[in-house]
Parts: structure tokens; sequence; C-alpha cells
């Protein structure tokens, strides 16, 4: 599952919201409740956000390793919370930070998942130019994920933003041919690549709805499927 540090944020903007991290928490309860392995991707954003501009006079290189550390800090919130609904977890990164965050590895990844901990992956590829949309492919491709699932703001992707054009119109399924053609802003180039390469499809959801990451799971349709 791939989430946008934004979507943490309070809505006084307070860069993490505890009652949206207790509502993620119990949301992916609901999943390991029913034996689904759940590894997780975050953003930084909600922190901070290392792309050229936003924040004058720092390296490009620099800025997206202090953007690594953020995704952390978020990975570190969300373990707390999970762990406050009785979810055991592991904490993994592509930077490791001794001792409570392991470096990435395909194996114990899968070994966790399979002996029932939520996996939550933070520091991005442990690159610089890479997002954190690359990384949740890249993660979802090393764990053999069935699919990726982009919890959002919105119900799933449309042909402009909702949030800014009313008559914008929902799409239930688009292959990833379609999505480029149509210059969909879904996940970047490089992650949509990497999807569509390796044959795994992404669900873009609200996982601000209660209910729809158990939906998911259990085939109702929701959001909009990229395959």
């Amino acid at each position: 599952m791939k989430l946008s540090g934004e979507s943490l944020m309070g809505e006084q903007n307070d860069p993490i919201d505890p009652l949206k991290l207790a509502s993620y928490a119990e949301e992916i309860r609901t999943v390991t409740n029913e034996k689904v392995q759940v590894a997780v991707v975050i953003g930084g954003g909600n922190i901070f956000r290392g792309l050229p501009g936003t924040t004058a006079g720092i390296d490009r290189v620099q800025g997206d390793t202090m953007g690594m550390l953020a995704t952390v800090i978020n990975s570190l919130a969300l373990q707390d919370a999970l762990e406050k609904v009785g979810i055991r977890s592991k904490l993994m990164g592509g930077i490791a930070i001794d001792p409570f965050c392991e470096k990435m590895n395909r194996r114990r990844a899968i070994e966790y998942l399979e002996n029932g901990f939520v996996v939550i992956i933070s520091g991005g590829t442990g690159n610089p130019f890479f997002t954190t949309d690359t990384a949740s492919a890249l993660r979802a491709v090393e764990v053999k994920a069935d699919a990726i699932l982009k919890g959002t703001r919105v119900d799933g992707v449309y042909t402009a933003d909702p949030e800014k054009d009313p008559s914008a119109v929902k799409y239930d399924m688009l292959s990833f041919d379609e999505a480029y053609e149509k210059g969909l802003k879904i996940m970047d180039l490089t992650a949509f690549t990497l999807c569509k390469e390796n044959k795994l499809p992404v669900v873009v959801f609200n996982m601000n709805m209660k209910g729809n990451l158990l939906k998911i799971m259990m085939g109702e349709k929701v959001g909009t499927v990229v395959k």
C-alpha cells in the first residue's frame, strides 16, 4: 500500500494528525484480521518535499535525502499507531537507521509478511532523484505483491482534478497505456513503467473513506483499477 505524506496532515496543516493515523491503523487492522499480508510505503511531503525550487538554496541531492528522513518519521508514527491497535510491525528502509529501522532486504521482508507482521518500508529507494511512487512500485515487485493500493483523498482517477473541476468524470478501470496516453497523473513515469512491465495492478482509492480497504480485499469495486 502507498500513502502520501500529505494524507497524514491535519486540517490546521499540522504535519501529522493523530486521528488520521489512528484511522489508518484501524483500516489496516481490518484487513490483517482477514490474514491479508500488508506492506506500506509512506511519502514525506507533509514534513519535507525534496524537489527543486521548493526549498531555496538546498542542493537537490541533499533535499532528497532530507525527504527520505521525513518518510522515516512518518513510518515511525504509523508504527506507533499500529502497535496501539495490537498490530505487530517491522520498520525497514532504503536507508538503515540503527536500532529502529533495518535496511530493506527482500527475503527478510517476505519472511516478516509471512509471519504476520505489517512491513513499513521507509527511506524511498535509498537514492536521490526517485520518488516514493517509484519506491512503492519497486518494493511491491520485490515482495511479490498482488497489487499496489494507492490511498488518496479522492475515490479514484478522474478526467480532471475533482476537487477543482466538478464536471470531472471518474474512471472505473484503465490500462497503463490508456492512462499514459490521457496524461493522467497517477504515479510518476518510472513507477508506472515498473508496474506495467511487472503486470502489477494499481488501485487508486479514497483511504479516508472507512471500510474501503477491506472492501478492496473482499473483491468489491472501489476506486479505479489500472492494469
